[in-house]
């Protein structure tokens, strides 16, 4: 078995909804950090890809039609680099990050660009489902035999709710988190951190036909503390019997992101200094009403198959589909909160779904080199009742 490493990992900058990337039309979105990848790593010829593995949780109108095959040739890539859509649903990007590395590790490829995106402004969440766009939690969702099994469809903002209540956290415990992942952000953007790794996209200006450059994230409030959070109505439940509201909640926005994996043999070929190794990767089932606790057994896990405890892990990232998710797993697994999204998470910077995996995955080995650290873990909890961690060690 070869290794498998991040050679570099870049992602455009997280537009608002409705906000600089309304113009643009997803195939265009999806190939920007495909062609940024091209000109920082300079793609000849021999070392082109042999796949592009896209994750899109919409799969649908502008996003459908295969947009991981699309993306690269919108891109400039020729004909003969395939490519290829995949659903995990939130955890799509991270998926495709280590579907390449178990092709990587099984000898089967030597070059792979894994990523995602998700244009939520043009195709809004959930608009493959049959019904209920937002909470997906409508029984016409799921065929009738789904309650054979299982009792309830629970939406994810009652799955959250739910954690908030199994873990005693209080609405100043899930808006705290969600302040120091707007002030992590800002204190991150503003001391450069994040300069190697989001690249500008030009969009259109004005009506005059001119153009203007987005360089940074759209959706942060780096401002935000508790006692405006507590003014917020709550999104799924009625006021005083819940915690959860936009302000603690991830953003609806706009984004792309890509990495390019490869073997050590064309790390070598090529010339390339790669960033991290993926060490290993994991996925877990957990139980769907509570639906978002995938992150903890997905990080026990990949832990005890590789012989770690939690400190041995200089930097996490763990998606911040909630607040409550964070608190949850921090409680579980002993993780300490200095490590985990040191600049900000997806409450402030946003979660493209198909893309946020791969946006998250690709900061651990800018995170590492910062920190000098060896190990960096992602995880991501995931719809229906899943989770997702990848194991990587910085080279």
């Amino acid at each position: 078995m070869q290794d498998a490493y991040i050679v570099d990992a870049v992602r455009t900058p997280f537009g608002k909804r409705n906000g600089s990337f309304s113009g643009v039309h997803p195939q265009d979105l999806a190939a920007k950090p495909l062609l940024a990848l091209e000109e920082r790593v300079g793609f000849t010829g021999s070392e082109d890809p042999e796949d592009v593995i896209y994750g899109c949780v919409t799969p649908i109108g502008e996003q459908g039609m295969n947009i991981g095959r699309l993306a690269p040739m919108v891109a400039g890539w020729g004909d003969d680099i395939p490519g290829v859509q995949l659903n995990r649903m939130c955890g799509s990007g991270q998926q495709a990050i280590n579907f390449a590395a178990g092709q990587i590790r099984g000898e089967m490829h030597d070059v792979l660009v894994a990523g995602g995106v998700e244009h939520m402004t043009r195709v809004p969440m959930a608009s493959d489902s049959a019904v209920d766009r937002l909470t997906f939690a409508d029984p016409a969702n799921v065929s009738a035999t789904y309650f054979d099994h299982y009792d309830e469809l629970t939406s994810q903002g009652e799955g959250a709710e739910r954690i908030a209540e199994q873990w005693g956290l209080s609405r100043d415990d899930v808006d705290q988190i969600a302040v120091d992942s707007q002030s992590r952000w800002g204190r991150a953007v503003e001391a450069g951190k994040y300069d190697g790794q989001v690249v500008p996209v030009e969009v259109d200006g004005d009506s005059d036909g001119g153009t203007r450059v987005v360089e940074q994230d759209e959706h942060p409030r780096p401002e935000t503390d508790v006692e405006t959070l507590g003014k917020l109505p709550l999104a799924f439940r009625d006021e005083g019997e819940g915690v959860i509201h936009p302000g603690n909640a991830s953003g609806i926005v706009d984004g792309a992101a890509a990495t390019l994996v490869a073997s050590g043999d064309a790390c070598e070929e090529y010339g390339w200094e790669p960033k991290a190794r993926i060490v290993d990767t994991h996925v877990v089932g957990v139980d769907p009403k509570t639906m978002l606790t995938g992150p903890i057994p997905a990080t026990n896990e990949i832990l005890d198959e590789n012989g770690l405890d939690i400190d041995d892990i200089d930097r996490f990232e763990v998606n911040e589909a909630f607040a409550s998710v964070i608190g949850a797993w921090l409680d579980e697994t002993g993780a300490e909160w200095e490590k985990t999204n040191v600049w900000g998470g997806a409450i402030a910077h946003g979660h493209p779904l198909g893309a946020t995996g791969a946006a998250l995955l690709g900061k651990l080995p800018y995170q590492l080199e910062e920190c000098g650290g060896r190990y960096g873990l992602c995880t991501m909890c995931i719809g229906f009742g899943q989770g997702i961690a990848t194991l990587v060690e910085r080279v």
